[in-house]
Formats: structure tokens, C-alpha cells, sequence
């Protein structure tokens, strides 16, 4: 009965869903062949393309991702240095490279377009760099019109590389396969960039329709449904797949896999292990579960009949870490036990994906912070809630829990004042995309909740997702949401003061207390102490002062001045700047509290230090 209910839930999504996209709309029907021995693929592709800008375009223009492994003089290999994530591609055999090529590209009347097929280069000029192309059409694409293309292919697959290619023992991962159509900006303007070392992809949402044909030993998972499989009497298979509302597809083969099910909350999970990592498919299932409660219940309902979770083999690490529509790959370590939850951070950190890549699919090229600092940040959110005290690890009674180190990562910079955030995902100084990308969003949106409060933050994070999904929000649209919701329910009129600091200026908080000084015993009772802002960046903050006679008191900072002076008629025993913690933004809450020094017991004073240093330990580490 389970099954049944499943299957027409299942069966009501695929016919009755739609495509909500506000710009323009890309379909595709694929029929791709599989041939192992010699690691290629030969597609059959039809798109049907809509323009959705206010303009007309008499150009398209197409990605051609795995062009950036066809030698080493692409614009991916020259950034990179043939390295991604610790993974360096080998580049001592020809075979490991990989391309795609086009062998007919026609409107669906018959006209050719392969001669008119010309690669260029928008962002570097690197004649060598052939990832993306344009062609010219006799006769414009006017607002609202479609036009239809039949596309031959044969896309030559590296050795696992970037997420995407194969590995010994017949292990395959294909991502960014087929030639893809950049987006059309609403004003008419084409988005295609080049495949660079840090950027990953952005495209129109559509309906694809893909038939994938290999040998039958494979075990297959895909985006989308599969809605059959045929045995063929040359002892291949070919399986039918369907998925609405996605700008991408991906899928993976093996005839190693484990493929084990479950269905929670209508959606049908299908975990595809390695046999050496079966152990843990418990564990994977656990965290995607606990990924879809908590992203359903404060940012919005996973709308997709099912997930795929794939666990790469060991020879193919570089698969893993990586979100596709309707499915992830993750990633198994070896020797960890269940202290360390490394397995849980990737499954959650794929999942979330799956909002701000998936659904509302910002453009990753320009603004990767806008996916990947948001899922970074729900990512904390969801380790922290489900594993807490030690969310990431346990050991040794030491907890580190996610959201800290995300932090960690952004205030151990050597300069972190290096760039904005706001700016191509590939012009980065050398080795900050991720911390910037990451970790210093990760860690501004958690200064904002701490302004905001969690409730209003959940608010914004829900209202954002609902308005903008299927659209391509930009930076401005993110923005707008957060000044309705402040204005509403907080004291701040707008926020684009802390905008303009955390996304377009690299300005750095530093708040500091010291100068804490008490009048003599035998005089009248005062105390006062002075508040320092080392750096540009602005952000109110309270400053509780605890008095000798176990009274308090909460002063709001705004940090407007370099420095300020604070006088009572008590004496002080302590201070303490954002005794709550709302501002993950400063870099050494070390210096953040000062106590009285007491002049009659030598000894006090190195332990207040102490104990002041300890209590920033146990919040760093998430005691």
C-alpha cells in the first residue's frame, strides 16, 4: 500500500508540476550511450530553448564544461593548476583527458548551425580555452518565442577529475556532460563564462527528458525519476528518466553499487554504496533526514519526488562533495568513528544545496556566496541542532561544533581584510574563494541572526526562498528581503549599513576592552573603563558591566567611535563585550572582556585571566 500511495504521489508531481522560472526556459530530450571500455559517450540531444528576457537575440550561446580537461592550456588547468580540494588531476596519460565534441548542430527545420559554431573566450581571451560558444541565427528569437535544436555529441571522459569523469573498476561519475545553453538575462544579455578553477555552473530551469544506455551489469542513479527500463538483446540496458523544474542533470554508474531505499516524508531516498562502505549507509540516511525536517520546517518544502545519495569509490574521490539536482555525492572516511562526523557534514552540507543551487539557483559564477555561504551556514545550523555539544567532533572530551569552524576559518586568515566578498567567484586573490565563498558568509549570517534574533532570521530565510525560487535572485534581491523584515520586527529601519560592510567592502571588527580602572578602597566608589574598534567595520554590540556589589548593567554600543569611555559611580569587577556572543564577525573575542584588577590578592588577577581565557576556549569549541 506504501509503495502504491508512493507511486501515485510520485506520479502527480511529474505531470503536475511546473516550470516557474521568471526568465527564459530550456528543455531537453537526451539519449546518451555509455561505452566503458573506451570512457565516451555519444548523445542524441534535443532543446527546445524559450527566450524569457524583453529583448530579441539573433546569437545562443552554449557550455561545453568538459572541454576545460582536454590539456593543460585551459583557462580550468592555467587557475587551477590541474588541482581542486586536494585532488590533483594526472596528467602523465592522454587518456585521462577529456573533452566534447559536436558532430551536428541544426535547427529542427534542418538548417546546419556546425559551421557557424565559434569558441571564444568572454573572460581571459585564452585562444586555447574552448568551454564555451556561440553561433549566429539568420533570424532573431523574439520575447516569449521557442526554438527548437537537434544536437550529435561525443563527450570523452578524464579520469575522475572536478567532480566528473571515471575511475578503475568501472566506477563513473558524469556531470556537466552535454552541451548546455548559458542564461539569458532578463535586460537580453547572454551569461556564459568560461570554465574556470573556482567556479562552478548556472542555467535555466526546464524538463529533461534522458535515456541512458550501458551495459547491464551498471547500477545506475540519476536526477529525476526513472520511468522505465528496457533490457536490449546486445546485453545493454537503457533506463528512462524524467525530472521537472531543474537546470542541471547528472548521473552515476557502477556495477559495484549497493543500492538501498527508504521513503521518508514522500520522498524516495535510494543510497547507492561502495561495498566497503555499507556500514555506513545508516548514517547517510540519518543526516539527509534530519537535512529535509529542518529545511522543510524553516526555509521551504522539498518539492522533488526523490534524492540520490552516492557514495563515491575510493579511487573517485574526486566525485564526491557535490550537488546535483535530486542528487549528491558524498564522501566515506576511512578509519572515523561516529566522533567524527564527517560523513553527516558533507551528506547535510549536499542536501541544503539542493534550496539555494537547486531552487533558487543564483548565478555561482558571479556570486558563489549567494549558494555557498548560505548552505554553509544551514549547514551549521542543522550539525549544531542534531549533534550538539561537538556537532563536527568529539574526541577526547575536546568538542568542535560546525558553525565554529566556520568561523575559525575566517578570523585565522593572515589578512583578512584581503578583498570583498562580492566580486567573481574567479577573481579571488589566490586561495580565499573558499573562505570568502564559505566561511566568512557563513559567519556574517550568523552575525545577522545574532542582530535579527533566529526567529526573524528564519523569516527572512523562508520569505527569500518562497519569492525567489526557480529565478536567479541576485545580491540586491537578498537584500531588499532582509530590510522588510528588519524594518518590520526589529529597531533597524534597513541594513544596508551592514551590507554594504560584510558584502562589498573587506573592512574587519575587532572590538576590544581595556584601561578598566576602580577607585582606591578608601575613596568614594567609581570605576570606568574605555571600548577600542580596531577595525573599519561597525556593528552594535552590548557591553554588560558587572559591578563589585553583584549588580549589572547592559550598555548598546554602536561602535561608531574608534574608542569610547565609560565611567560609574560603582566599582567594576568585570566587562564583557557581546556577552551573548552575536557577533561572530570579530576576530579575537579574546580581548573582548577585561577584570578588575585587585592590588590586595596578588594572586586574583591571573586567575580572572584564566578563567577568561578558558571561558573562550569552552565557547569556541561549543561547550
Amino acid at each position: 500500500m506504501k509503495a502504491l500511495r508512493f507511486f501515485l504521489t510520485s506520479l502527480l508531481l511529474v505531470l503536475g508540476s511546473e516550470v516557474f522560472s521568471q526568465t527564459s526556459r530550456a528543455d531537453y530530450d537526451i539519449s546518451v550511450v555509455l561505452k566503458p571500455e573506451i570512457k565516451t559517450l555519444f548523445g542524441t540531444q534535443k532543446l527546445k530553448w524559450t527566450n524569457g528576457s524583453n529583448r530579441a537575440v539573433s546569437e545562443l550561446q552554449f557550455h561545453m564544461y568538459l572541454n576545460a580537461f582536454k590539456d593543460e592550456n585551459t583557462t580550468f588547468f592555467k587557475e587551477s593548476g590541474g588541482m581542486l580540494r586536494g585532488d590533483k588531476m594526472d596528467t602523465t596519460q592522454m587518456r585521462n583527458f577529456g573533452n566534447i565534441y559536436l558532430s551536428h548542430f541544426a535547427l529542427k527545420s534542418g538548417e546546419s548551425l556546425l559551421k557557424k559554431v565559434e569558441y571564444f573566450q568572454p573572460d581571459d581571451f585564452n585562444k586555447n580555452d574552448k568551454t564555451v560558444f556561440k553561433v549566429k541565427l539568420n533570424q532573431s528569437v523574439r520575447p516569449g518565442q521557442t526554438i527548437e535544436l537537434d544536437i550529435l555529441f561525443k563527450a570523452v571522459l578524464p579520469k575522475i577529475f572536478a567532480r566528473t569523469g571515471w575511475a578503475r573498476d568501472d566506477f563513473f561519475m558524469i556531470g556537466q556532460w552535454f552541451p548546455k545553453i548559458g542564461v539569458l538575462e532578463k535586460e537580453g544579455a547572454w551569461n556564459c563564462h568560461q570554465f574556470h578553477g573556482n567556479t562552478e555552473f548556472y542555467s535555466d530551469f526546464g524538463i529533461y527528458n534522458v535515456a541512458i544506455t550501458l551495459p547491464e551489469r551498471f547500477v545506475v542513479g540519476a536526477t529525476g525519476l526513472k520511468i522505465s527500463e528496457q533490457r536490449n538483446k546486445d546485453k545493454t540496458k537503457t533506463l528512462k528518466y524524467l525530472a521537472r523544474n531543474v537546470h542541471d542533470f547528472a548521473w552515476t554508474a557502477s556495477p559495484k553499487y549497493i543500492k538501498t531505499e527508504k521513503i521518508y516524508k514522500g520522498i524516495s531516498i535510494t543510497a547507492l554504496m561502495q561495498p566497503e562502505h555499507q556500514n555506513l549507509v545508516d548514517r547517510y540516511f540519518e543526516s539527509a533526514q534530519n537535512a529535509i525536517t529542518y529545511m522543510e520546517t524553516h526555509v521551504g518544502k522539498y518539492p522533488h519526488p526523490s534524492l540520490v545519495l552516492v557514495d563515491p569509490s575510493m579511487a573517485a574521490s574526486g566525485a564526491g562533495g557535490m550537488e546535483y539536482p535530486m542528487l549528491i555525492t558524498l564522501g566515506s572516511y576511512w578509519g572515523l568513528g561516529k566522533n567524527i562526523r564527517m560523513q553527516e557534514v558533507v551528506t547535510i552540507h549536499e542536501f541544503v544545496h539542493q534550496y539555494f543551487q537547486g531552487m533558487l539557483a543564483s548565478n555561482e559564477f558571479e556570486n558563489s556566496w549567494m549558494d555557498e555561504g548560505f548552505t554553509q551556514y544551514f549547514e551549521g545550523k542543522i550539525m549544531d541542532k542534531y549533534y550538539p555539544k561537538g556537532s563536527q567532533a568529539d574526541i577526547f572530551g575536546l568538542k568542535i561544533n560546525d558553525i565554529a569552524v566556520s568561523r575559525t576559518s575566517y578570523v585565522s586568515m593572515d589578512y583578512p581584510e584581503i578583498t570583498e566578498i562580492r566580486r567573481n567567484a574567479w577573481q579571488y586573490p589566490g586561495g580565499t574563494y573558499g573562505v570568502m565563498s564559505y566561511f566568512k558568509t557563513a559567519t556574517w549570517l550568523k552575525t545577522l541572526e545574532g542582530l535579527l534574533g533566529e526567529k526573524n532570521m528564519m523569516l527572512l530565510m523562508k520569505t527569500y526562498f518562497e519569492r525567489f525560487k526557480y529565478s536567479h535572485p541576485q545580491p540586491q534581491d537578498f537584500v531588499t528581503v532582509a530590510n522588510e523584515i528588519a524594518s518590520k520586527n526589529t529597531r533597524f529601519k534597513d541594513l544596508n549599513w551592514f551590507f554594504d560592510q560584510v558584502l562589498y567592502s573587506s573592512a574587519s571588527c575587532d572590538y576590544t576592552v581595556g584601561n578598566l580602572i576602580n577607585a582606591p578602597r578608601k575613596m568614594k566608589p567609581f570605576g570606568y573603563f574605555t571600548i577600542f574598534r580596531k577595525g573599519e567595520m561597525k556593528i552594535p554590540v552590548t557591553v554588560k558591566v558587572m559591578f563589585s556589589d553583584k549588580t549589572y548593567q547592559n550598555i548598546v554600543w554602536e561602535g561608531q567611535e574608534t574608542s569610547r569611555k565609560f565611567r560609574f559611580s560603582k566599582r567594576i569587577k568585570y566587562v564583557q563585550i557581546d556577552p551573548e556572543y552575536k557577533n561572530w564577525m570579530d576576530l579575537n573575542m579574546i580581548n573582548n572582556s577585561v577584570s578588575a584588577k585587585e592590588p590586595t590578592k596578588v594572586a586574583s588577577k591571573f586567575a580572572v585571566k584564566v578563567l577568561f581565557w578558558v571561558q573562550k576556549i569552552l565557547f569556541w569549541f561549543g561547550l
